[in-house]
């Protein structure tokens, strides 16, 4: 079983001794209940068997021994089960993680104290049957101890589901400091077998006993019949509702935590977590539903650093169409920045103040080319090539890019005063893909659209304006667009053999 750990969120501790409070009072209570409920089913059965003569009797001797044993008993149970407790929770009220040993028996406390509970009830059937034997009759001794036992088993199997639910807290905090592999306390199958088998099975058989008695001794008053079925039917129906609805809680209750919590996913919110605080098979669930939360948080990281390295776009294709190297052909306008006298800077400058510089101009950078609806593909050093129409198809991309060109310079030269810089802007048909091998890869752009807008930029440092744009893409572009671009002139660029012809952007009216 796997759960978060203590030191992964706030740690909630219970007062161990509110707890222990609350499981002594549950043994009291149940004991003395199941104590009163046996004594008075001995009272209806009685007559079916020994006749109303003995009943009298039975119960003025019965009846000071059952108090003065449920009393010692009781407080055996309570003194003997206080110590135990306090051990095995004491790293509760130290607020420390449990050693192994503390963790297993914090984790069947609630067996435990039924065990103890249980032994009570052994050791009452015999001593009271054998006090019968002594006083009656064999019959009537065999008629107690065994009514004694089956009320006890019907009382244990309430006493653990209401000591399970007492103990919840800390168990969530037990599960939290050390997640177990496997269940350690009954599944949900033998959680409700058991209500039904000890809350109405047990006293179903007794009414099987009252029939067959019915039955067997015509000479049984047909209202001692009738007395007992209906006291059974009558216990039958309150322990059997009771145990049915403890057990349904006990399931109900971790299954609304994770109905709220896959509500809480589904808005959006990956940080839902459930306390693991069942030991079964619920338990179980609730720890897979805290480890796929977390896988959920690993996943958006992993996509949000994704995101981050390669771009949003260039993430969110590769996490619908997988990932592949090679390329395909677009139609794609390139965006090439380049900073003047870096190097030199560089020198001059603590890397600390570098750095700091070169985030503040990508920032600029990728705050214009992604508002424009294009892709900062890669930084080169002081540099960035940025993409409009791959990987995402856009309308007319070379309009975007000019747009965003002219928008970065004005940013730039307001917002970066102390650095220099050259644009260039190009289009046309290049290969947009993954490059590399299979173990390592990245998103890139490839054709002469790039090459041509880097240099362009190189040769924009040294030009008004320092944005320059090539002939194709000012072809690409509608007339609304490229009448705020003026041709100038041609330069022959460095690795082509055709000259270039360029486009300097007009000035905007304020």
């Amino acid at each position: 079983m796997t759960a978060g750990s203590a030191t992964d969120r706030a740690q909630s501790w219970p007062a161990p001794q509110a707890i222990r409070g609350r499981l002594t009072a549950i043994g009291w209570t149940a004991g003395g209940s199941g104590a009163l409920v046996v004594f008075v089913a001995i009272g209806f059965l009685v007559p079916l068997f020994a006749g109303f003569h003995q009943l009298t009797r039975l119960a003025l001797v019965n009846g000071p021994f059952v108090v003065a044993y449920l009393i010692v008993s009781g407080l055996l149970i309570t003194k003997h089960f206080g110590r135990h407790a306090r051990r095995t929770l004491g790293w509760v009220s130290d607020r420390r993680s449990p050693t192994e040993r503390e963790h297993e028996q914090t984790l069947r406390l609630a067996i435990y104290r039924v065990k103890l509970d249980a032994v009570a009830w052994v050791i009452a059937g015999a001593a009271f049957g054998l006090l019968d034997a002594a006083l009656f009759s064999w019959g009537i001794a065999a008629l107690v101890a065994g009514t004694v036992w089956l009320g006890g088993e019907t009382t244990c199997a309430l006493d653990y589901l209401l000591y399970e639910r007492a103990l919840r807290p800390v168990t969530a905090c037990a599960l939290a400091a050390r997640p177990t592999r496997g269940c350690v306390a009954p599944g949900v199958r033998a959680r409700l077998a058991m209500a039904w088998s000890l809350g109405t099975g047990v006293p179903l058989l007794g009414l099987l006993v009252v029939g067959i008695a019915g039955i067997a001794r015509p000479q049984v008053h047909t209202s001692a019949v009738a007395a007992a079925a209906l006291f059974l039917a009558g216990v039958a129906w309150v322990a059997g509702l009771l145990a049915t609805l403890l057990a349904a809680k006990a399931i109900s209750d971790p299954l609304l935590g994770l109905r709220i919590g896959l509500d809480q996913i589904e808005r959006g919110d990956l940080e839902a977590h459930v306390a693991v605080d069942d030991g079964g098979e619920v338990g179980l669930l609730q720890a897979g539903f805290n480890h796929m939360a977390d896988g959920l948080r690993e996943r958006e990281r992993i996509r949000d650093l994704f995101g981050r390295q390669v771009g949003e776009d260039v993430a969110r294709a590769a996490l619908i169409q997988g990932v592949r190297l090679g390329g395909e052909e677009r139609e794609i306008a390139a965006v090439f920045i380049d900073l003047v006298g870096f190097t030199a800077l560089s020198q001059l400058v603590v890397p600390v103040e570098v750095m700091g510089l070169l985030n503040r101009f990508f920032h600029v950078v990728i705050d214009v080319v992604e508002g424009a609806g294009g892709m900062v593909n890669k930084f080169e050093g002081d540099a960035a090539l940025c993409v409009f129409g791959a990987p995402v198809a856009r309308e007319n991309p070379t309009v975007d890019a000019l747009r965003a060109a002219r928008a970065l310079a004005a940013r730039l030269t307001q917002e970066l005063p102390e650095v220099d810089f050259g644009i260039g802007i190009s289009a046309g048909t290049a290969v947009a893909g993954n490059v590399g091998a299979e173990r390592r890869f990245e998103y890139t752009v490839i054709g002469d659209p790039v090459n041509e807008a880097a240099r362009l930029a190189e040769l924009a440092k040294k030009r008004a304006g320092r944005v320059l744009a090539s002939d194709a893409a000012l072809d690409r572009a509608p007339r609304a667009e490229s009448a705020g671009w003026r041709m100038s002139d041609s330069a022959l660029l460095r690795g082509r053999s055709v000259p270039t012809r360029l486009g300097h952007p007009e000035p905007r009216p304020s």
